[in-house]
């Protein structure tokens, strides 16, 4: 669809609106959901806070899933679990026949970043690693908010057709949505919608990178490092060897490349020759077609590691997902909802926080950005996300709300910090409704869903999804875990 089309369409949509509110009338529908969702905002935090707490690793989220499924099933929505193969993963869903509006939420955590609700760095005593860094708790608990109205209106006759609540495990690395679109469990969906905490509003067809993601093992012999060193195969030098290799590699990468590893498990003492050792590799480029022929050469840096030290190579593929195809026809109706319900402001005490979190970062970025809604149109982000892969089989739209201080960057203490006080629940009050009142507009719209159809298929043109994974290949449920010897090699 070409984008003035799509500019007058949402153009239209605006004047209706703008017109019945010069006419003094309001809209049944739209107050209603606003009004469930002021109704629920308590709860809703609570719940989000709970999620913060937990703070649960990829495929182990019992305890979230759980809290959001349970309130599904609670407000009378139909709830499946361990849908996908996946034990945290699940659908809920209100009402009956088209549009189906289909809503992701996603409650994943992220290692080595647990943090307090204050503005210092100071991890939570007594508990795991783990933090809330991408802002994962306010996104399920949004989401499933906005799910919730919309399931009110649908069963008061105010709007009808299908809401359906996708709980999404394992985005951080996990690539639980890919298995999910493999189940086909979005293949009746008119439309999908979703949303990310950020430091900045943004709407816009924003793509991202696509991501394959691998953990190579060496296994070695051990010796004493110092009397019998001959005797040993490191398996750490392998690792090391692959590194180096990949570093070389990216010299002779297609632009836009990005190789990143950590090295998960290298030895247990220096006088010891190490016996297993683990490198963990993400590849992205802004196109997934790229991917598998750089994945193939990555492979080879690790296969010359292990032949130089004469240790075993096992190889833990745990795939990849595809990059973002934007919906010129959805984001238009995202953006005006969420110009239009941007509120945002902060109280003095949040202001202060906000003041000592960015003594903290480099970019200090003025406050006036609660305010503003970034036109993100035709860029590229530079993360990665499973909800690409949706995109390419049902036309998805998403948008970021403020919830943490702006510059703060995702994956940071910082971000863990906002996240879990009260700058972090306003941004998520914000997105339910933005996400509540887009998919009432789609309910109310076959025209714009048929054109967002419309237009995925002139994105695809003769193109067709093509899954990063391996044929057969099933959900890494273990990929948090840490790495240890033994592990048999994914096929």
């Amino acid at each position: 669809m070409s984008r003035p089309l799509c500019l007058l369409l949402c153009a239209i949509l605006a004047l209706s609106a703008g017109l019945n509110r010069a006419l003094g009338q309001t809209d049944p529908a739209e107050q209603a959901v606003l009004q469930s969702l002021a109704e629920r905002r308590e709860a809703s935090w609570q719940t989000a806070q709970k999620i913060w707490q937990a703070a649960e690793p990829g495929y182990q989220e019992t305890i979230s899933s759980e809290l959001l499924a349970d309130a599904a099933a609670a407000a009378g929505l139909t709830v499946k679990r361990g849908v996908a193969e996946i034990p945290t993963a699940f659908i809920a869903e209100f009402g009956s026949g088209h549009p189906i509006i289909g809503i992701l939420g996603e409650y994943d955590a992220l290692p080595g970043l647990s943090q307090q609700a204050e503005p210092e760095r100071l991890a939570r005593p007594g508990e795991h690693n783990w933090g809330h860094a991408c802002g994962h708790h306010l996104f399920g608990t949004a989401s499933l908010s906005a799910a919730i109205a919309l399931a009110a209106q649908i069963r008061d006759g105010k709007i009808s057709g299908t809401i359906r609540f996708y709980g999404c495990p394992a985005e951080e690395g996990g690539s639980g949505k890919v298995f999910m679109v493999q189940a086909g469990l979005f293949n009746d969906c008119d439309a999908v919608l979703h949303w990310h905490p950020g430091s900045r509003n943004a709407a816009g067809d924003r793509s991202s990178l696509a991501r394959i993601a691998v953990k190579f093992q060496f296994e070695g012999r051990t010796a004493h490092a110092a009397s019998a060193p001959h005797l040993g195969r490191s398996a750490l030098d392998a690792v090391e060897l692959t590194a180096h290799a990949s570093e070389l590699l990216r010299e002779h990468t297609p632009e836009n490349t990005r190789i990143h590893h950590v090295i998960t498990s290298g030895g247990d003492a220096p006088n010891v020759v190490p016996p297993f050792a683990e490198i963990y590799y993400y590849i992205r480029h802004p196109e997934g077609r790229f991917l598998k022929p750089l994945y193939e050469r990555l492979e080879l840096c690790a296969r010359a590691g292990a032949l130089a030290t004469e240790t075993q190579l096992k190889i833990r593929y745990e795939g990849g997902i595809r990059e973002i195809l934007p919906n010129s026809v959805l984001t238009g109706v995202v953006r005006r909802r969420l110009q239009s319900q941007n509120d945002l402001q902060w109280t003095d005490a949040e202001q202060k926080f906000a003041a000592r979190i960015q003594q903290t970062l480099d970019s200090r970025d003025g406050l006036e950005a609660l305010r503003q809604v970034d036109d993100v149109d035709n860029t590229i982000g530079k993360g990665s996300t499973d909800v690409g892969d949706i995109s390419w089989v049902v036309p998805t739209t998403g948008f970021t709300t403020v919830c943490w201080v702006p510059g703060t960057p995702a994956h940071s203490w910082q971000a863990v910090a906002a996240g879990g006080m009260t700058i972090g629940e306003k941004g998520m009050h914000l997105a339910a409704r933005t996400l509540a009142l887009t998919a009432v507009d789609l309910f109310r719209s076959p025209d714009v869903l048929q054109q967002a159809a419309a237009e995925l298929r002139q994105r695809l043109g003769t193109e067709k999804y093509e899954s990063l994974m391996r044929a057969g290949q099933k959900p890494p449920l273990d990929y948090r875990n840490p790495p240890k010897a033994g592990v048999p090699a994914t096929p």
